[in-house]
């Protein structure tokens, strides 16, 4: 038997509980919390130096005159001071940071399907916490784009803990307005509404061909960095039979077996060609990836890719 599907089919995860018009659900208010207290752990314990080491600031600039104390670094001593009034004192520096730091964050209806309890929106969110929690400690800027088969929507970047408690929330709470993943788009918009440089991590699970385009211009202007998302399902079929599939962003159903070891290899292959792609496109491009997988451990990942950064500074 042989399987071409257009785009991969899989289960769809069942619809969020109803609520208050805003979203904001006693259920959703506890999730917001519970990953905002993980990755508070993580980024005091892990990340906030790797973060700060990685992405440095744009410069320096002047702080303030103390008075000298011994032990200072002579080197630090403004003369023009001493020649005025006769006391030694030391010039002090605060980083020019102004980063910015943009969350494009695929909430198509892929990000709710899978096998596991946990939907890879649920994962997406954490990992952005993390990251966003180490910008915010570090006086960066972070800003949200949300987007499915449009750009739906965008998020002004800010400072402070509580915008970073907003951005958990809206990715926790987001929907697909529209059918389909269109990364493409989602790029587009953001060039036009980010001009000054930022960096981008372009979270998504990266079942789609990707437009070399879009994605080259995006990366000229931005430091974009994919967080690729998977569920287990998403690269391989269990063997359970004859099931019904059901294309988790159109709706489109079919009915496979999955007992058939062809149907399996044809379903793994697919996803293989599109990693392969990928990986060529971002190896061109010199984009980094990080790989985050529903169900396991995402922390070696980000420390390696913080590591790979820093050694390539």
């Amino acid at each position: 038997m042989r399987l071409r599907l257009p785009r991969l089919l899989r289960r769809p995860a069942p619809p969020p509980p109803a609520g208050p018009a805003d979203g904001l659900t006693p259920e959703l208010l506890a999730r917001v919390r519970a990953i905002e207290l993980r990755a508070r752990r993580l980024v005091n314990t892990l990340f906030l130096g790797e973060y700060h080491a990685v992405f440095r600031a744009r410069g320096i600039e002047f702080d303030e005159l103390r008075p000298y104390v011994p032990g200072d670094d002579v080197r630090a001593l403004d003369w023009n001071a001493y020649a005025r009034t006769g006391e030694p004192f030391i010039r002090r520096y605060r980083e020019d940071r102004d980063l910015t730091v943009i969350f494009a964050v695929d909430c198509s209806g892929s990000q709710f399907a899978g096998a596991g309890p946990e939907p890879k929106a649920a994962l997406a969110a954490e990992i952005a916490a993390v990251l966003a929690l180490a910008a915010i400690r570090n006086g960066d800027r972070v800003g949200l784009l949300l987007f499915s088969g449009e750009p739906q929507r965008y998020v002004r970047p800010r400072s402070g803990a509580t915008h970073v408690l907003r951005v958990i929330r809206e990715i926790l709470r987001a929907r697909p307005a529209a059918p389909g993943t269109d990364i493409a788009a989602a790029l587009q918009y953001l060039v036009g509404v980010q001009h000054r440089r930022a960096t981008v991590f372009l979270i998504s699970d990266f079942l789609e061909p990707l437009d070399a385009a879009r994605l080259r211009a995006a990366a000229s202007r931005h430091d974009l960095i994919a967080v690729t998302v998977r569920d287990p399902v998403d690269e391989a079929l269990p063997a359970a039979g004859i099931v019904t599939l059901a294309d988790a962003e159109t709706g489109a159903a079919v009915e496979v077996d999955t007992s058939d070891p062809a149907v399996r290899a044809a379903y793994a292959r697919r996803v293989a060609a599109l990693d392969a792609a990928r990986a060529t496109l971002f190896g061109q491009l010199g984009l980094d990836e990080i790989r985050a997988d529903v169900g396991a451990d995402y922390v070696p990942a980000l420390l390696r890719f913080f590591r790979r950064r820093g050694a390539a500074a």
